[in-house]
């Protein structure tokens, strides 16, 4: 018994999964989550149904890459559907105050990531006037979405998955490039990108064995409001996926990763160290 215990511990002082807690906790990485659901909610959600709705090729926005991402089918797959679904003149009744809106909030949910991967990765804060890199991340986000959604259809099994994949790879990877400012190098960025990828996987898979009849029983017993509820705890998952894919890439670039003369990024000086 001794033995095991001492090599457990020896296994757990060689991942060093300790100083992975410690800067979780430092990022205060549950706190940020929520933050990140909350605005996804009001950003992601109107965007997408806008999109979808000048689009007459991809029918259900919002709501078909929600039952896609949690991996809903069947009756809880139309519970969320018959709660958000978008009217079909939502095109002729956006105001010009709800579009100027619209761009607040999705430029503060772009802020808000990119101040996470600063502080993952103990840079100082971009200046103002980068808040393009935020607008513009937040239009590759709906690109990459509304490919889920536009491939659900046209693709099946191994192919789909193949896409799903590289294509998540290839945003989280660039995403958290592009909103760094070109700080940190690519290769040192590729096992966040990795990581977070899989831990979508995984509440993928979450999602469809704990919140698929969660939905549905939430419908009946609060209505409409029961199944924003398990919507908003899905996000929260999401975005602790995210910062945490990210968060995890660090500390496996710093502890288990070789690095070399390359990995410090574009800049002469290589990133601050400091606290989170």
């Amino acid at each position: 018994m001794r033995r095991l215990r001492r090599g457990l511990h020896r296994a757990w002082e060689w991942l060093r999964a300790g100083a992975l807690l410690e800067r979780g906790r430092e990022l205060e990485l549950m706190h940020r989550a929520m933050g990140f659901a909350t605005l996804a909610l009001v950003t992601l959600a109107p965007l997408l149904i806008v999109v979808a709705a000048a689009d007459p090729l991809v029918r259900g926005g919002f709501a078909s890459w929600l039952t896609d991402g949690m991996g809903l089918s069947g009756r809880s797959a139309r519970v969320l559907t018959d709660v958000i679904s978008p009217p079909r003149n939502v095109i002729g009744t956006t105001s010009v105050w709800g579009g100027v809106l619209l761009a607040v909030f999705g430029v503060s949910f772009g802020g808000s990531v990119q101040n996470a991967y600063e502080r993952i990765w103990g840079l100082a804060s971009g200046p103002w006037h980068r808040v393009w890199r935020q607008a513009t991340w937040l239009v590759v986000l709906t690109a990459y979405l509304y490919q889920e959604v536009a491939t659900k259809d046209a693709l099946h099994g191994g192919g789909r998955i193949a896409l799903s994949t590289v294509s998540g790879i290839l945003f989280f990877w660039w995403g958290q490039r592009f909103l760094l400012g070109g700080q940190v190098h690519w290769r040192t960025l590729l096992p966040g990108a990795l990581a977070t990828v899989l831990g979508l996987a995984g509440l993928r898979a979450f999602s469809y064995l704990v919140f698929t009849p969660l939905i549905v029983t939430n419908a009946l017993s609060y209505g409409a409001v029961g199944t924003v509820l398990v919507v908003e705890s899905w996000l929260i998952g999401v975005g602790f996926v995210i910062y945490g894919g990210a968060l995890f890439g660090r500390w496996f670039t710093e502890h288990h990763w070789t690095p070399t003369h390359h990995d410090r990024g574009d800049e002469a000086q290589p990133p601050r160290r400091g606290k989170y």
